[in-house]
């Protein structure tokens, strides 16, 4: 089905949702590491709240990561789909998706240093 062109027609965006959903539920199902992530980012936003510390960096830290391996599962399939024996530039793209998710991963720990270490050593009793 083609689009009519129109940004504001509800049945297309509802359509388009629902690829969004179907696309977020397959990689859920199918990838251990994004369920690790959904999960991760479910505790920190826990811990956040508990906490009493902003859940606006935890939220947005928890969205990139999560959007660059959802992006990742599209570049494997995709890498798969297009060269199914094995390609050093399909390497390349899969470790580089990879990576990507690799360096979100590492920042969204570093703003989560940043955010809940401190309340948290409040009440352990430590300031």
């Amino acid at each position: 089905m083609r689009s009519d062109g129109s940004a504001l027609n509800l049945r297309r965006w509802w359509r388009s949702t629902g690829f969004a959903w179907a696309g977020i539920l397959y990689s859920y199902n199918s990838q251990a590491n994004f369920r690790i992530e959904v999960w991760a980012g479910v505790l920190a936003l826990i811990a956040a709240a508990f906490l009493r510390a902003p859940l606006a960096p935890i939220a947005l830290a928890c969205a990139l990561v999560l959007s660059l391996e959802l992006v990742n599962t599209a570049v494997e399939a995709v890498v798969d789909l297009a060269s199914p024996e094995l390609h050093p530039l399909a390497k390349v793209a899969k470790d580089a998706a990879a990576g990507a998710v690799l360096v979100a991963s590492a920042g969204a720990l570093v703003v989560a240093a940043v955010v809940l270490l401190p309340p948290l050593w409040k009440v352990a009793g430590g300031g």
